[in-house]
């Protein structure tokens, strides 16, 4: 089959021939109709956080259709419409015990430690496929693997209230999930922090109060409004994750989740101690969390007509293309591979 692939950390993508791999006991074979270009995969590209072994087939955003099943699965048959969740756990751990297999002893996750994605086919645990339901667009499906489950995993971790004021710090991919996930969840209001005026006015469009940075202060704006009860800091920058902190209210919780590579000062007495706030962290999402997603899709509460904005073959020099211009923070939000 086909596969674009990461071969050396650093340069382009390159294609590739490789074997399908037969589904064993308790495994589906899935034919990739969708594949999810993420901020991440553009890290693993780089060299920063490393991905292997090489050469490696990138992509954890997936949906398909099963084509064969392995023995011993029942939740799903041959031509069902699937999304994949990339946490692969052992299901036996005292962190997969709890639920949180994002920590599993013995996980991996697909298109970073494990042939993902950007391939014509891939074979996955049967525990990790998620039926979709037809209401939901094979595309949407795939992105909602990542940006989406991660906003949502984000959000659930803040404990956020309806009626709370949240402040969302970068709209590309995941923000544009957050906002609409956070009306869904009845926030008050939602500030969308961002430097990109076309993905600040889709931001807009979902309900949030768009916040320009380049031409505002955000800490500023959204003090001035009583500060955020929950602050999503997705961009992974210092300076945002800053901003974040210095945005809250009393009691309030900022959440990291962006891939920030470098420290950050945090002033416990002003920003933690006289407000009684929070700084937690927020890794991957679960799969418990997922049919919650898929529900809120096809439901119309999470639209992503506008948030995957291109699509592109399975094709490397495309592939790496799309993958420079999120690199630069174009106007894009989420590019699809569509096989």
């Amino acid at each position: 089959m086909r596969a674009v692939r990461l071969v050396t950390p650093g340069k382009p993508l390159e294609s590739a021939e490789v074997e399908i791999a037969a589904p064993g006991r308790g495994e589906v074979l899935v034919h990739v109709q969708a594949a999810g270009i993420c901020r991440s995969d553009v890290h693993y590209r780089g060299g920063e956080p490393q991905a292997g072994p090489l050469p490696l087939t990138l992509g954890h955003e997936i949906a398909g259709v099963v084509d064969q099943v392995g023995d011993m699965v029942f939740r799903v048959a041959p031509g069902e419409t699937v999304a994949l969740h990339y946490q692969l756990s052992c299901g036996e751990c005292e962190y997969c015990a709890r639920g949180s297999e994002q920590f599993c002893r013995a996980g991996a996750m697909l298109g970073k430690d494990r042939d993902g994605g950007y391939a014509e086919f891939v074979t996955v645990p049967a525990r990790n496929v998620f039926l979709v339901p037809d209401a939901v667009p094979v595309a949407h499906a795939a992105v909602m693997m990542c940006s989406s489950a991660t906003s949502l995993h984000a959000l659930l971790k803040a404990r956020l209230a309806p009626g709370e004021t949240v402040a969302v710090f970068g709209v590309g991919g995941l923000g544009q999930s957050a906002v609409q996930l956070a009306g869904a969840m009845g926030a008050g209001q939602v500030f969308a922090v961002d430097i990109n005026p076309a993905k600040l006015e889709l931001a807009g469009h979902f309900g949030a109060i768009p916040v320009d940075a380049r031409s505002a202060e955000p800490v500023g704006v959204i003090r001035a409004a009583g500060g955020a009860d929950v602050a999503l800091e997705l961009i992974g920058l210092p300076e945002t994750l800053r901003q974040a902190l210095e945005s809250l209210a009393v009691f309030g919780r900022a959440v990291a989740v962006g891939l920030n590579q470098g420290p950050v000062p945090v002033y416990p007495y002003r920003e933690l101690i006289t407000r009684e706030a929070s700084l937690l962290g927020a890794a991957d999402h679960l799969a418990s969390e997922i049919p919650l997603l898929l529900n809120l899709a096809a439901s119309g509460k999470l639209d992503l007509d506008r948030v995957v904005t291109h699509h592109v073959p399975l094709d490397a020099i495309e592939i790496n293309q799309a993958m420079d211009h999120l690199e630069a923070y174009g106007d894009s939000v989420r590019t699809v591979i569509v096989p």
